[in-house]
């Protein structure tokens, strides 16, 4: 039975933190087995209606109460059957097939992104820890983001085991086999990334989002896990899964380290698009959500023993994690790399937002420029010399608050940058001196204003 997927529920589901805490459980896990698209042969298939009683005919053995150690042995002397349910009960799904290999078959049906294990493998995965019995790997869409109190009720009121048994039944597959991962993100936005060494092959499939949740490790936690239950849970939307596949055998010691460079990875497309915590003013490193499953086959050659980047292996596992995850924020989130230039991304987590900006702004400017500039807006905001200029003052901010930068240069070193950001503004660089004088409120714990002085100056002095 795979463990909770607890974190990944409370990021779906915002307010279902209140319920699980008062009752002191978890939210459930989700399991789900897909099966191939054939039905006895190879007749093609659109639906499935297969119940428990032929399924435990065609696998020659029941497994109830079978320790998952003893499936893999089962499994590979049974003939595979096709697509079945664990009830008396019919279900219609239909599926697109997204990526077949020797290996695995990935296919997406609805809210579900199914990954068929075509043979044996040794995987290790957030739900479920190492395993060599898994058949199927699924990432799931369990909510929407935010305000989804209908789900959140039919959740909490099913419970751990019930949730986990409703989702198989959703869609005909079997719970004890399968590894699964769940998240607010649509699954019409997962990024497949592969790449290719010989003859081995990586791919990894990405679902993002981060707006509601980023966060850098070793932020303040938002809950914790005490013999009673859960306490005091997180609400905001967001989750990184990642799946990730390796087409050769791999040691344990290399299926652990994988997930070194996997998360790495990850961290590094956030690090490429600045992403920064919701939870403090530090760089995001993922969110407190994430999932993965990472699985190679048991058999076809030596295992490899690293995944560490300084072999092709672990280049080839960096480069899918990190394209597949900056192409799934892009379309969740819509976070495009040059997009991420404006003013309000590089200072955001320093004060300067764009839902008050103009409140903000306005008694620094006369009515006609202000007015001008809101008919201008995105022409500012998204200015690339002005942004340059506000990421070099948040850089400054960082290092200050890292100790890099001693204290007493952090207000010079913000109004000569403030004095450029004015002057890449106004298109007037050979003013620069001009507005390092006028720039005079530099405060390093509130520097915000001196940003909004900065943008009102340049923009004021454009057209005169």
């Amino acid at each position: 039975m795979v463990r909770s997927l607890y974190s990944a529920h409370c990021a779906c589901i915002g307010s279902i933190a209140a319920a699980h805490g008062a009752l002191g459980q978890m939210p459930p896990p989700v399991q789900i087995r897909n099966r191939t698209a054939t039905d006895r042969g190879d007749r093609p298939i659109c639906s499935v209606h297969f119940v428990v009683e032929e399924f435990l005919h065609q696998s020659g053995r029941h497994y109830a109460g079978a320790p998952a150690r003893d499936r893999p042995l089962a499994r590979r002397n049974r003939r595979r059957p096709t697509v079945h349910s664990l009830v008396p009960q019919t279900v219609s799904m239909r599926t697109e097939e997204l990526r077949v290999t020797a290996e695995f078959r990935l296919s997406r049906a609805g809210r579900f992104l199914i990954a068929e294990l075509l043979v044996p493998h040794r995987a290790l995965t957030t739900s479920s820890g190492e395993s060599e019995s898994l058949e199927y790997i699924v990432n799931h869409q369990s909510c929407e983001g935010a305000g989804h109190r209908e789900r959140e009720a039919y959740i909490t009121g099913l419970g751990l085991e019930g949730y986990h048994d409703a989702v198989c039944r959703e869609i005909g597959l079997d719970p004890r086999i399968t590894a699964t991962m769940g998240t607010a993100a649509n699954m019409n936005y997962a990024a497949v990334c592969e790449q290719q060494d010989g003859d081995v092959h990586v791919a990894a499939i990405v679902t993002a989002g981060v707006q509601g949740n980023a966060a850098c490790a070793g932020d303040a936690a938002g809950w914790r896990e005490t013999e009673r239950g859960w306490e005091k849970i997180p609400s905001p939307a967001g989750t990184i899964n990642t799946m990730l596949f390796v087409s050769h055998p791999l040691s344990r010691g290399a299926l652990a380290r994988a997930v070194i460079t996997m998360t790495e990875a990850k961290s590094a497309a956030l690090m490429r698009l600045a992403i920064r915590s919701r939870y403090s003013k530090d760089a995001a490193t993922g969110t407190g959500t994430d999932q993965y499953a990472i699985a190679a086959p048991l058999a076809g050659g030596k295992p490899l023993t690293s995944t560490s980047p300084h072999v092709k292996l672990g280049e080839m596992i960096g480069i899918a994690v990190r394209d597949a995850t900056s192409e799934a924020l892009r379309w969740q989130n819509g976070l495009e790399p040059s997009y991420t230039r404006s003013l309000f991304h590089a200072l955001g987590a320093y004060g300067l937002h764009e839902s008050t900006f103009f409140e903000d702004i306005a008694p620094l400017l006369p009515p006609a420029d202000l007015d001008l500039l809101r008919k201008n807006a995105k022409s500012v905001f998204y200015e690339p010399q002005a942004a340059a200029a506000a990421y070099a003052i948040a850089s400054i901010l960082d290092r200050v608050r890292y100790g890099t930068l001693p204290p007493g240069t952090a207000r010079e070193a913000l109004r000569q940058q403030a004095a450029l950001l004015a002057a890449n503004l106004s298109a007037r660089p050979e003013r620069w001196p001009d507005f390092l004088a006028r720039l005079k409120d530099a405060d390093p714990e509130r520097p915000a204003p001196l940003v909004l002085q900065a943008i009102a100056l340049g923009w004021s002095s454009k057209w005169k």
